[in-house]
């Protein structure tokens, strides 16, 4: 583990993107916040040619590889010395040391393939937890059927996926008359579960606390671990691993009183050949404790206005390859991607401003929607599978949102309901 000034020499001198990124960076007297804020856009440029990429600091030799997000051709890779990972998975297996109980049977519905980490990040964290568990590694993809009478068989009692595959687990549970009672923890991991999800969840799992598993991504690293004391939404920080920070969206301004709501940004202290050093994750968040506090509690608010990535069940969609799609068939300047949910399904919805005098915006709604399919043929995967209702409009302007404070177009506009207490001190 290195300290943050060890790790700002290394990648100075090492990495040709930190160079340019700190080179008016004073040598000694810095503080963190004196850092610049990664722009997630120049990070990740020529990231697909892992060989010349300026953010690494050194070549790839003893590494794993894994996607980000969007299809397998689109880049954006994440990389990990074989140290690192396994220090990775090493700590955040032990943070489950008090989420899992001794003799667990935890059935592992991640995503596994295609370069998806989720899966083989649980398993390898799974070895690391220090007391008695069994791992039953399903995946994502276990036939509904089969995988019901294996938990009841094997008395499996820890479900651990993504909230929208265990959403459709348990629709499946219902529509079959089938409950689970033995199943005693769902643990969830890569987006949020919300309390309007809970009684689809609570009627065939009725014996069952829902948790988040923990709070990690696959570009990041280590962001928050879930404990026992933590509701939905809740993390506490990973001391020693990781800074964590929560910054004004429009000033810029480091947030450290509790109930305000920012940008969580994250400089991870364990990676030295693919570093970050204040990357926004791009997720929305805001303390719960007091600023001394070891472990510091924080909760997240959902997606940023200009976040980098859209998490939708394990797909990512990213606003820069949609504005570029959106530019390329139609010219457009105005657009926002609007999320809400149902309890059975992410509700997602493209809106887009015609060009004023622009002809045929029937055609071009049609073609826009088609060309962002063809980009993202996951959503066809998650429409069919009721898990995402897509749709894309063509619209005025008045009903695309802007920042309450700064006046400006939100690329993403996040309508899920999160607690309405911290939502309201982030408007003051």
């Amino acid at each position: 583990m290195l300290t943050l000034e060890q790790l700002v020499t290394h990648v100075r001198q090492h990495s040709p993107y930190y160079a340019e990124h700190l080179k008016h960076l004073p040598e000694q007297g810095w503080k963190l916040h004196d850092i610049p804020v990664c722009d997630p856009a120049t990070f990740w440029q020529n990231s697909e040619h892992l060989d010349t990429w300026p953010v690494l600091t050194t070549s790839i030799v003893g590494a794993h590889i894994f996607k980000t997000g969007g299809t397998t051709g689109q880049g954006k890779l994440a990389v990990y010395s074989r140290q690192e990972w396994h220090d990775f998975v090493q700590t955040f297996g032990r943070s489950l040391n008090n989420t899992l109980n001794a003799g667990d049977r935890v059935a592992n519905l991640f995503y596994a393939g295609d370069l998806y980490a989720s899966f083989i990040f649980l398993h390898d964290s799974l070895s690391h937890v220090e007391v008695p568990i069994c791992e039953f590694p399903f995946t994502g993809a276990a036939n509904y059927c089969g995988l019901t009478q294996a938990l009841m068989d094997y008395q499996i009692n820890v479900l651990a996926g993504v909230p929208a595959q265990l959403m459709r687990f348990a629709t499946y549970l219902d529509e079959h008359q089938r409950c689970l009672p033995h199943v005693q923890s769902l643990l969830y991991g890569g987006e949020s579960l919300f309390e309007s999800q809970l009684p689809a969840l609570r009627r065939v799992l009725p014996n069952a606390r829902f948790s988040s598993i923990g709070y990690a991504s696959v570009d990041a690293g280590l962001i928050g671990q879930s404990t026992t004391d933590c509701a939905l939404g809740e993390h506490r920080v990973f001391d020693q691993h990781s800074l964590v920070e929560i910054i004004d969206e429009h000033t810029g301004e480091v947030i450290e009183q509790s109930g305000r709501s920012g940008r969580l940004v994250l400089t991870n202290l364990s990676r030295t050949l693919m570093p970050m050093l204040r990357y926004p994750v791009g997720d929305r968040a805001a303390w719960l404790e007091p600023s001394a506090t070891a472990q510091r509690k924080f909760i997240l608010l959902g997606r940023c206005a200009q976040s980098h990535r859209v998490r939708i069940a394990e797909l990512s969609i990213f606003p820069d390859d949609l504005g570029h799609i959106i530019h390329d068939l139609a010219e457009v300047v105005q657009w926002q991607l609007q999320i809400d949910n149902n309890s059975q399904a992410d509700l997602v919805t493209l809106k887009w401003v015609p060009s004023e005098g622009s002809e045929q915006i029937s055609v071009i709604n049609d073609a826009l929607n088609e060309a962002v399919l063809q980009h993202y043929p996951g959503i066809r995967s998650l429409v069919a599978e009721g898990q995402l209702e897509w749709s894309t409009q063509a619209c005025s302007s008045l009903l695309l949102s802007c920042n309450p404070k700064s006046g400006k177009l939100m690329r993403v506009h996040d309508l899920r309901s999160y607690p309405s207490s911290i939502m309201m001190e982030s408007e003051r």
